[in-house]
């Protein structure tokens, strides 16, 4: 999805950068205004021909950026698709975002005749092959799932003349290098190449040199940027407490109406799912262990807004695209820096605003300061909420002081209320109170097991 706000002159914005008519008319019709910046500096030179490597953070439009001029290209260079031959390849890291590239490619081309298709695992292949059968246009596709296909000889990549790489360095974070590498050696030399990602790693750029030609380099935003928008605070909390700290959030502020909640691992999704369910708040859990159809019937569950709550490891982190996201929450903070600027990426899109919230244990502690290292600044403490430990704040933190604007403590210990506004930035006047007493025990610890990787 594009990440443009609507003007009234929405023609004179992207007929600038010599897009075809049928294109330009379908973004008037979708009510994007001008280009983004990705879009501004990329677009003008894919359609010259050129090789690029793109890197902007997420929700910037980097999908249109490559897919008006790949559509583009495929109208001006037509030619009869033979069977199972493929003019223009997407590789893509995950199902979800395969799903959601070619839904915007049916979108942006519908006034094109344009075959597509789809395919990635989690799923039998019969009717992907019978996609496949009689050629495509514009293929969508996972690394793993494509290269079984040409294993069994059920496409053909000799006729492709455009290969985009999206999410470069979530693929390589995958162990997807020695696939891409095979899926290039069956593809033309001569084709054009695209690499976009979201940051822009040593290997990243070993990568271009290795399978593009005198790219062009576009970057809009520093490497692991933070969008402005998003209001990020920390609440320090001993393992035991997070469950509930959770639970007293959603059950006592309405406006955290779409929140999408990360944990760790597969089990520790799971657990939280169906400790909401049981509060009956509505609730779906995603990850590697769910099969295909159960991924994306929780996903549009959580588009259409039927359930408020998506519980998801990072498998969502990066290409999951939901408008009106107002809440991320942390529950379990990632071991890599980067997969936090990612997660707290899927609210405050599209210019909206956001809030994420990271719970800390003191096992964590090490986490937060890599991550505070990687954005270049401290996260706020909310010190206010009901299960604040002040032992974990203190730890090694360097006299971290909290903070002191409408997330602030309010009353004393003992017995008063405090309380704390977790509203988004629709409603900014919404709030959460809770009293709590000074001998309220601890909830019963529902995360000591050992738990597998995501």
């Amino acid at each position: 999805m594009l990440a443009n706000s609507p003007v009234q002159e929405v023609q004179s914005g992207f007929e600038t950068l010599n897009l075809i008519s049928p294109i330009c008319k379908v973004l008037r019709e979708e009510k994007y205004a001008l280009p983004t910046p990705i879009q501004e500096q990329a677009i003008p030179n894919l359609l010259n021909g050129r090789d690029l490597l793109g890197c902007a953070q997420t929700g910037t439009g980097k999908t249109a950026a490559f897919a008006l001029p790949l559509l583009q290209w495929l109208e001006k260079n037509r030619e009869v698709v033979g069977p199972k031959c493929v003019r223009a390849l997407i590789l893509a890291p995950t199902r979800e975002l395969a799903a959601q590239i070619s839904e915007s490619i049916r979108v942006y081309g519908r006034y094109l005749k344009i075959k597509q298709a789809v395919i990635y695992g989690g799923v039998r292949p019969t009717l992907q092959i019978r996609a496949l059968s009689r050629g495509v246009d514009v293929l969508v596709a996972t690394p793993g799932r494509l290269l079984d296909l040409l294993n069994q000889r059920q496409l053909r990549l000799d006729k492709v003349g455009v290969l985009v790489l999206d999410e470069a360095d979530r693929m390589l974070d995958m162990g997807f290098l020695p696939d891409i590498k095979k899926i290039c050696k069956v593809i033309p030399s001569n084709r054009q190449t695209m690499l976009f990602s979201a940051t822009l790693p040593g290997e990243i750029v070993k990568l271009s040199k290795e399978f593009l030609n005198d790219p062009i380099q576009v970057s809009v935003t520093p490497p692991s940027s933070t969008v402005s928008k998003i209001e990020q605070k920390v609440l320090f909390v001993d393992r035991e407490n997070k469950s509930a700290l959770l639970e007293s959030i959603l059950e006592e502020d309405q406006s955290i109406y779409r929140v999408l909640i990360f944990t760790r691992t597969k089990h520790g999704a799971d657990r939280v799912a169906k400790r909401l369910i049981k509060l009956k708040i509505p609730t779906e859990a995603i990850h590697g262990n769910k099969s295909q159809p159960a991924r994306l019937k929780a996903l549009d569950k959580f588009r259409s807004g039927r359930v408020r709550v998506l519980v998801a490891t990072d498998i969502a982190s990066r290409g999951l695209d939901v408008d009106g996201i107002t809440h991320v929450i942390n529950y379990d903070l990632p071991k890599e820096t980067e997969s936090y600027v990612h997660r707290i990426g899927r609210t405050a899109r599209a210019g909206m605003e956001g809030i994420a919230l990271s719970f800390c244990d003191a096992g964590e502690k090490s986490y937060l300061r890599r991550i505070e290292a990687e954005i270049g600044r401290p996260l706020n403490v909310d010190q206010a909420h009901p299960f604040h430990d002040e032992s974990i704040a203190n730890k090694k933190s360097g006299g971290r002081k909290p903070d002191s604007g409408k997330f602030a403590r309010g009353g004393a210990r003992g017995g008063k209320s405090r309380s704390t506004a977790y509203s988004s930035g629709k409603n900014k006047n919404s709030s959460f109170s809770r009293n709590r007493s000074s001998g309220r025990p601890a909830s019963r610890n529902t995360n000591t097991r050992s738990q597998r990787s995501a």
